[in-house]
Parts: C-alpha cells; sequence; structure tokens
C-alpha cells in the first residue's frame, strides 16, 4: 500500500488521477513562471532557528480567524472548477474543512453553486467575490451569500483582466470537459475521475447559470466579457452597503495597498499574487509580508497565500505576521487525489508538520510566535 505523508504525494497521485489540463491549471501559473516558482524558493530560504530544553509538555496550534475559532491557522482558499477535480468537489472540501475546524472558501468559478452547497452540507462557509459588469449579477451574488449565511465575504481584486496561462490553451482547457482527439486517451486512461463527473451535480459554473454562461466554455471568455476593469477602490463602498459580514479583500502585494484597504474599512486582507498565476515578475507572497504587516498596523488580520506545500509554510507566514494561511493548489492536490478523505489526510499532515516545527522552535503555541523563530527575515 502506497505511504501518503506529505503534500507532495498527494501531488503525484491528483497528477495521475485527473487529465493533463485540469492539473496543470491547479499546478501552474502565468508566463515563464517567475513568481510561481518564486513563491517557493523563498519560503525555502527561510531558516528556522532550533532551541532545545524547553518544556513542550503543552502544544498547541489553535487559533482564530475572522473572530471564529479555527484548529490551526489555515484556511481552504477559493478555487475555480474545483467540482471538476472530483466530482461534486466543492462539498467533499467543505466538509473535511468544517470536521477539521478550519474555514473553506466558496469561489464565484466554483462548479456546485452557493445554493449547492448550502442544501448538501448545511454547514457555514465563506464566499469570494469577483466584480462583474453586471452589478445587478453582483448583488444577486451578495444576496445569494447572505442567504446561504456565509459569514465571509472575500472579494478578490487582483484579475481585472487575466494572466496569460499558456498551458491551459496549449491543453485546451474547457467547462465542461470535452472529449476531443487531442485528449481522449488522456481522459480514457481515468475513468473514475470520468465516472465522478457525470454522477456530480453539475459540470459548469454553477453560480453563473443566470448569467447566461452556457454557451462560454472557458474562463478566458468569460473574464472578457464579464469582468469589470473599471473597479476601484470606491467599489468597497458598495459592496460595504450591500454586505454587513465581514469583508476580506484578497490580492494585496504593495504595503500601499494595503494601507489603502484599512482605510475602507476591510476586516481583512490576503496577500497574494493569485499563486504566481497573474502577474509573472510580482514578487513572492511572503518576501512583501513583513512590510504589509507593518503598514496594516494591526487594522485588520493579514491572511497569507502563496506556496504553501507543508506545515513549517504555515510556521513562517505566521512568524512573519500573518493571522493564518491559505492553501489553494495543495487543496486541489489532495481533493484530485482521493477527494474529501485527500483533504483531511492534507489537513492532517500539515497540522502535523506544523506541531512539531512549532516544538523543535521552543515554542508552545502558535499565537506567540513571531520573527525570533528564523535565522533570516525578509528585508
Amino acid at each position: 500500500m502506497r505511504i501518503i505523508n506529505s503534500i507532495e504525494d498527494l501531488r503525484a497521485l491528483a497528477r495521475r488521477r485527473v487529465p493533463r489540463a485540469l492539473f496543470d491549471y491547479a499546478d501552474r501559473g502565468a508566463y515563464d513562471e517567475l513568481t510561481l516558482r518564486r513563491n517557493r524558493a523563498d519560503l525555502q530560504a527561510l531558516e528556522f532557528r532550533q532551541r532545545i530544553l524547553v518544556d513542550l509538555s503543552t502544544l498547541s496550534v489553535q487559533t482564530t480567524l475572522a473572530g471564529e475559532p479555527a484548529a490551526m491557522p489555515l484556511a481552504i482558499a477559493p478555487t475555480g472548477m474545483t467540482g471538476l477535480f472530483y466530482g461534486d468537489g466543492e462539498i467533499h472540501g467543505l466538509r473535511a474543512a468544517h470536521a477539521f475546524g478550519i474555514p473553506f472558501c466558496l469561489s464565484t468559478l466554483s462548479i456546485c453553486s452557493i445554493e449547492d452547497v448550502r442544501q448538501a452540507t448545511g454547514l457555514p462557509f465563506w464566499f469570494q467575490l469577483y466584480l462583474m459588469r453586471d452589478r445587478g449579477f453582483n448583488e444577486e451574488l451578495i444576496a445569494r451569500a447572505r442567504a446561504a449565511r456565509c459569514p465571509v465575504l472575500v472579494l478578490t481584486v487582483d484579475l481585472p483582466v487575466q494572466g496569460v496561462r499558456r498551458r491551459d490553451a496549449k491543453n485546451g482547457l474547457t467547462v465542461p470537459p470535452r472529449l476531443t482527439l487531442r485528449n481522449a486517451a488522456d481522459i480514457a486512461m481515468r475513468p473514475m475521475w470520468a465516472l465522478r463527473l457525470l454522477r456530480a451535480r453539475r459540470r459548469t459554473y454553477g453560480n453563473l447559470v443566470s448569467l447566461g454562461t452556457s454557451g462560454i466554455t472557458t474562463l478566458s471568455q468569460w473574464i472578457t466579457t464579464q469582468f469589470d476593469r473599471s473597479v476601484s477602490w470606491k467599489d468597497i463602498e458598495w459592496i460595504r452597503s450591500r454586505w454587513d459580514g465581514k469583508l476580506i479583500i484578497k490580492g494585496i502585494l504593495d504595503a500601499e495597498d494595503a494601507r489603502a484597504a484599512c482605510a475602507a474599512g476591510v476586516d481583512g486582507l490576503v496577500v497574494s499574487n493569485h499563486g504566481g498565476r497573474q502577474l509573472d515578475g510580482a514578487p513572492s507572497s511572503i518576501s512583501v509580508l513583513p512590510e504589509i504587516v507593518e503598514a496594516v498596523a494591526g487594522r485588520c488580520e493579514v491572511l497569507f497565500d502563496g506556496g504553501i506545500r507543508c506545515g513549517q509554510d504555515i510556521l513562517k507566514a505566521v512568524a512573519l505576521g500573518a493571522r493564518a494561511g491559505l492553501i489553494g493548489k495543495s487543496f486541489l492536490y489532495a481533493l484530485a487525489a482521493l477527494g474529501g478523505r485527500g483533504v483531511t489526510l492534507a489537513l492532517n499532515i500539515l497540522r502535523d508538520e506544523l506541531t512539531v516545527t512549532l516544538a523543535l522552535t521552543g515554542r508552545t503555541n502558535v499565537q506567540s510566535v513571531d520573527a525570533s523563530i528564523l535565522r533570516r527575515v525578509p528585508q
């Protein structure tokens, strides 16, 4: 029996279990993938200080996120097309996250709709929003999230236009997946994936049905027709007038933007470069995290997204001032590999790695961690 004890093991299994077009959508980045690689390289460059002879009889990785208890400083990031990686994947992901005790965020570009997920689980979840040209539809999405009792709205702001992801075009990625001469063998080798997808509730963007997207098969087509390039800071006020829950902005990479977010009255922000999938050549998320934390100065929660593949990465982000990390790629690897069971396995792996590393740096509570546990801190 294969032993799986790392996110990389789940990534390798996912690569075999889903078609190449889907795997590359999750795994790869924009243009030459410089930023994608920086996310990992800059995390790996950070070194821990090993400390000894500390009483470790009590260890805790529990924290709070958006005012609610969390089993560890981690949330599942919004990921587009989740339900194509594993049939009804959003539902499986939410159940695993809730049972573990961390937040799950549903994407606007999910396969299962807001209502699908709420009806199937009855569980709370965060909802991620893109602002579109059709403001009536934006209002509808916000109202649907409110009706589903979502406690947190996550506004993604780093996608006014889509970054060029060369592999998606080469792979002919479509929603729903289409059988072509080019991908026939690839799909035929994955019958269980195809069968689960056929049995699933949906195979296209569930939240966008009322927007008339039946003829739109690619993400780039939808972004071209609907994403609003005129969105600015004044739109935060527009959202606030329609949303009375917690509001988090995702896609902050600059201290000046972080200060503007605080001035706009958001409850939190996510330091993120969209997993290296938007502006290639941008800095890694971890390299700008300290300056953004300094700019925020405690006025809102700072979350971190970009390259987390193990529990040590989570601890590094917390040490540099993040309240918690978010996982997107790692979540999709786990889901594609083993469904909800894979997500649970991934979360257990990350918690174990986090707990062991916390102990070996001589700390007993993740909430007391600061940059002093690191040997090198980004300048």
